[in-house]
C-alpha cells in the first residue's frame, strides 16, 4: 500500500511515518516504478506497535530498543520490564514536576485577588524569576 494508505492504517501523517524510516525505527521499504513508497502487512504493524508506544509515552531511543526486542523471539521479558519500569520513574518523576508546579501556580493564582490594581503575584513572580 501507498503511504496514504498507510497513514489511514495506522492512524499517523505521512509525514510522520516518513520520519520514522528517515530515523531508523521503520526499515526503508521498496518502492513502485514511480517512486512511491510501498508498505507490507509487517510494516504496519510495526508501526501501529510504534504508534502505540508514543501513546505510552516512550522516547524514540526507547522505542527503537522495544522494537529490537520485540523482533528478538530469544529475549527476556525482563528487558522489556526494565525498560518499562524505567519509563515509569521518569514519567513518576515528570508527574512530581507538574504537581509541583500546579501547587505554585495555584499559590500565586490565589494571592492574585480580582481587582483592577496592577500589582499581580503571579507576573511578580515570574519577573523575580527572570532575572
Amino acid at each position: 500500500m501507498k503511504i496514504s494508505q498507510a497513514a489511514a492504517a495506522t492512524g499517523l501523517s505521512a509525514k510522520r511515518i516518513r520520519y520514522y524510516e528517515e530515523i531508523g525505527l521503520l526499515p526503508a521499504t521498496g518502492r513502485n516504478d514511480a517512486g512511491y513508497r510501498l508498505y507490507e502487512a509487517a510494516d504496519i504493524h510495526t508501526l501501529r506497535f510504534i504508534r502505540s508506544a508514543r501513546r505510552l509515552g516512550f522516547s524514540m531511543p526507547q522505542i527503537s530498543t522495544l522494537l529490537e526486542l520485540w523482533h528478538d523471539k530469544e529475549r527476556s521479558n525482563a528487558s522489556v520490564r526494565k525498560i518499562a519500569y524505567a519509563h515509569i520513574d521518569e514519567l513518576n518523576g515528570k508527574i512530581s514536576e507538574l504537581q509541583a508546579m500546579v501547587s505554585a501556580l495555584t499559590d500565586l493564582a490565589d494571592r492574585c485577588h480580582r481587582s483592577n490594581r496592577p500589582e499581580c503575584p503571579i507576573l511578580e513572580e515570574l519577573e523575580k524569576n527572570a532575572q
